[in-house]
């Protein structure tokens, strides 16, 4: 579903006006070491799983949730990446204003579980797996900026540091 049911009647009293969300970033990573990314439907672009947290869900349920939904994949949290909120505000073609909390999250696939990719809703156009040093184009901005922050973090994690990191304002 492209928009949560909350917002949209949020949407009803506020309007257009600016919207502070909470949003997850699911970096997804097979047994060959690849990402899972979906071409969204909305820009055409390659992207990351996205999702806005529910009212009352836990960030990382979110991001098992909306791999589920978008790509059919049976995955699980292994660590908080960062905690990122920016000053950017996003227009919508709607005219819609949201700014964003946006917590990112390592996950790896579910033991027993579904790793076989498909289109799972109408954001995505296409989804699969992907070598990262070998992405898809074009990719979303959004991504370009995340991919080098797992990127960072994998290699701290190698070195045994897997702390996440906590920043503000892009």
């Amino acid at each position: 579903m492209p928009t949560p049911d909350f917002i949209i009647e949020l949407r009803k009293s506020i309007g257009h006006s600016l919207l502070w969300l909470t949003g997850i970033t699911a970096y997804v990573c097979d047994d060959a070491g690849r990402v899972l990314l979906g071409r969204r439907s909305d820009t055409g672009q390659w992207a990351l799983v996205y999702g806005i947290v529910e009212p009352g869900e836990e960030p990382a349920d979110t991001a098992v949730r909306e791999i589920k939904e978008e790509t059919g994949v049976d995955a699980v949290v292994t660590d908080l990446v960062s905690v990122t909120s920016s000053k950017r505000v996003i227009t919508y073609a709607n005219g819609d204003q949201a700014q964003y909390m946006d917590h990112s999250f390592l996950c790896s696939l579910r033991p027993g579980g579904n790793a076989q990719p498909f289109v799972g809703d109408e954001e995505s156009l296409q989804v699969g797996w992907f070598d990262p040093d070998d992405l898809p184009s074009p990719l979303a901005e959004s991504t370009v900026e995340r991919m080098a922050v797992f990127r960072d973090y994998l290699k701290r994690r190698e070195q045994g540091d897997r702390a996440a990191v906590f920043r503000g304002g892009r």
